[in-house]
């Protein structure tokens, strides 16, 4: 698209079917790289990439001939294959259906990139669940909870 000038940064969230904790860290970078990859191709720019056993945080730079959601499909799609096919897990691999999208000005990058990049300390103090209403209340999403994730007691897992 010529003579169209954009910035537009989105973290996108989404989780393990079930809540599953079937990401595992021997295999973590794996999955990262290969969904990079698929970002990379479809013409957007990664910026942060991270996650815990359960869910994933994607940061992008996405241009305006983009259609997230169908990026976001492609994503879980492929990756879910790859998962299955390459045998990462012992169990069937599937994402929940669904998915966060929260936007950010420039000035906002680095905040975000560090907030993904220490996911893994920043849950030490904070559920996933607890972490997804934030985002929810802080970004004023009109939302429904028996459409959210499905939930378990932190103790339960």
């Amino acid at each position: 698209m010529s003579n169209t000038y954009s910035q537009i940064y989105i973290q996108i969230v989404f989780a393990v079917r079930n809540r599953t904790a079937l990401i595992q860290s021997n295999w973590e970078e794996k999955i990262y790289k290969y969904i990079t990859g698929i970002i990379t191709n479809k013409n957007q720019k990664l910026i942060a990439i991270n996650g815990l056993p359960d869910h994933i945080h994607i940061f992008i730079g996405m241009k305006p001939d983009c259609c997230l959601s169908d990026l976001v499909r492609e994503i879980k799609k492929s990756s879910t294959n790859y998962i299955n096919n390459e045998k990462l897990s012992a169990f069937k691999f599937n994402w929940q259906k669904g998915f966060g999208a929260f936007s950010y000005s420039h000035t906002q990058i680095d905040a975000v990139y560090q907030y993904i990049i220490n996911q893994k300390k920043h849950h030490k103090t904070q559920s996933f669940k607890e972490e997804y209403l934030d985002f929810l209340e802080k970004f004023k999403v009109d939302y429904k909870s028996e459409y959210l994730f499905d939930w378990f007691d932190e103790n339960e897992i």
